[in-house]
């Protein structure tokens, strides 16, 4: 009895099982985690300090993804492995240039515009002819009032005339030598017009102007008034009062020096 011939099927010649490809597959993969691990590790620290790396790094992994998926044929170990390593070194060497790279520098506010200041009025006293003829008395300060009384002493002829006005003055604001020789002694009391000299100052000032100071000639002006109490005080003491329109007529040279008057009356 004949048996009948038993068919074998042919087996598909298929890849055969490669260690040396295996293995150095899985070396790459190795090699690919721990570069990737250095890699993520500089990158966290750059998406910290400017996020919007994280975003350009994101783009760049897309891009990668889409091209794979458009390929066609299924890359081999060894290529997968290259493209890995080209891939993370791209993102290195930008992780590496995104740190060396300088902050930039904060945009700091315009200064604003410097406005020069203006300069203001400003008293002050020059020559005794023109100051002492056109200046206005009211307006000057203490101090300012005296230098321009003794400047109208000057311009009619005194000599020797001095600025003495001030703490520990015993009343005397100018002195000075009238034309005829005569010792001046002069106080000066720059009052406003609700302001008056009455003759509580008068009193002051005579009890000082011939005793101490020995003056010839003793004189009070004011830029206001005086009360009627100290008019009449300084008469019987012979002091001259020179009130506010006396005092514009005199630095106009409408009226006599006020020793004038004190000559008058003694010849």
């Amino acid at each position: 009895m004949t048996m009948p011939e038993r068919r074998t099927r042919a087996l598909r010649p298929g890849r055969r099982f490669d260690l040396r490809s295996t293995a150095m597959f899985f070396g790459l993969l190795a090699a690919a985690l721990v570069i990737g691990g250095l890699a993520v590790r500089a990158l966290a620290g750059v998406v910290e300090r400017r996020p919007v790396w994280a975003v350009v790094l994101l783009c760049l992994a897309v891009a990668v993804a889409v091209a794979r998926g458009r390929r066609r044929r299924r890359l081999s170990a060894a290529g997968m492995a290259r493209q890995a390593g080209r891939a993370f070194a791209r993102g290195t060497s930008t992780a590496l240039d995104a740190l060396d790279a300088p902050a930039p520098a904060p945009v700091s506010a315009p200064a604003p515009p410097v406005i020069p200041a203006q300069a203001g009025p400003v008293d002050e006293v020059t020559s005794p002819l023109p100051v002492a003829q056109g200046i206005d008395h009211e307006a000057l300060t203490p101090d300012e009032f005296e230098a321009a009384t003794a400047e109208l002493c000057a311009r009619d002829g005194c000599t020797e005339v001095q600025v003495v006005g001030g703490a520990g003055d015993l009343g005397a604001d100018v002195t000075a030598l009238t034309p005829d020789g005569r010792r001046l002694v002069v106080q000066c009391k720059r009052y406003g017009e609700d302001n008056k000299v009455g003759s509580q100052d008068l009193q002051r000032f005579g009890g000082t102007c011939f005793t101490v100071h020995e003056a010839d000639v003793a004189v009070v002006v004011t830029t206001g008034e005086f009360t009627v109490p100290a008019l009449e005080y300084a008469e019987q003491c012979g002091i001259v009062c020179v009130d506010g329109e006396g005092l514009l007529a005199w630095s106009q040279g409408r009226a006599e020096a006020p020793w004038a008057a004190v000559r008058e009356e003694t010849a």
